[in-house]
């Protein structure tokens, strides 16, 4: 018998993407952002397959511990501390708690940055990731810009943890210390330093999405009542690290847009400051050059 299409009738569903399908309602009605791809991605990682290959997992071998993982993510828990990975451009980096989980606007804010150092007469770039977290920005520079010499930054023992387990193995060299007093050994010498630093005003408490409210840390988060307190420090530090001509990258809120490049001002030694959008065309991150002298 054919199907009123003329081809073949469609073969039974299998169980597995059954409950995918009432997982997504779920975690629709949850309010979760990416309620499809974040139950593909738990069906994915509890049946150890890729989220394309779900098709060919056999109904006897469906994992009722799914549904565990289903009403964590029901609960607003970051789908990062669940699976204990966090996808970044070609990285797969591990995440928990105690670490800011990378979020795909810092992509952007990364690509940037490598084609600058690309364009740079420049033989072994020298960079410095300040508030590295996972390690996400420090390691794909090293990866993507392979002559580069990449040093990271972050403060809390609790990150560390995972970003030791990140950077193991690379060619990053990982400080444990403030970002706003580091690496006074490299002073007037580094290339490009570039952070995605807390940014978030305290007042805006409240409207934070649950996942990063309720399970990022806290000082990876805010920072001021206006969420620039961190940014005009490494404002300094940046100036203090880099080489004339050097560039400065540094992630803000797309509400700040406008506002960071005016710590970037020309009193201060800094030349060519400029706001950049992300892939929604929102302001994401602003860029400036260090003054010759």
């Amino acid at each position: 018998m054919q199907s009123p299409s003329g081809g073949r009738p469609p073969g039974p569903r299998s169980l597995l993407l059954a409950e995918v399908a009432q997982a997504t309602q779920r975690l629709a009605d949850a309010g979760v952002p990416s309620p499809r791809f974040d139950a593909e991605e738990l069906a994915a990682f509890v049946h150890g397959v890729k989220r394309g290959e779900l098709h060919l997992v056999k109904d006897a071998d469906f994992d009722a511990r799914y549904w565990e993982a289903v009403a964590r993510r029901e609960a607003r828990e970051p789908l990062q501390h669940i699976t204990g990975r966090a996808f970044f451009r070609y990285l797969e980096l591990q995440v928990g708690p105690g670490v800011f989980v990378p979020r795909p606007e810092t992509e952007s804010v990364v690509g940037w940055a490598i084609d600058a150092v690309r364009a740079m007469d420049v033989v072994e770039p020298l960079i410095v990731d300040l508030c590295t977290g996972s390690g996400a920005i420090a390691l794909a520079l090293a990866q993507e810009v392979p002559r580069s010499r990449v040093h990271a930054v972050e403060l809390s023992e609790d990150a560390l943890v995972w970003t030791r387990k990140n950077v193991e193995g690379s060619r990053v060299v990982l400080h444990e210390g403030d970002a706003l007093t580091a690496l006074p050994e490299l002073d007037g010498q580094v290339d490009l330093v570039i952070s995605n630093p807390p940014y978030i005003p305290l007042t805006e408490w409240e409207h934070v999405a649950p996942e990063a409210r309720d399970h990022d840390p806290e000082m990876a988060l805010f920072s001021g009542e206006d969420g620039l307190d961190t940014i005009r420090g490494l404002e300094r530090t940046a100036h203090r690290l880099l080489r004339p001509g050097g560039l400065v990258v540094v992630e803000h809120a797309d509400t700040q847009g406008g506002q960071v490049p005016w710590i970037f001002n020309e009193e201060a030694g800094w030349a060519d400051a400029a706001d950049h959008p992300d892939l929604n065309n929102r302001p994401r991150f602003a860029t400036a050059r260090k003054a010759m002298p």
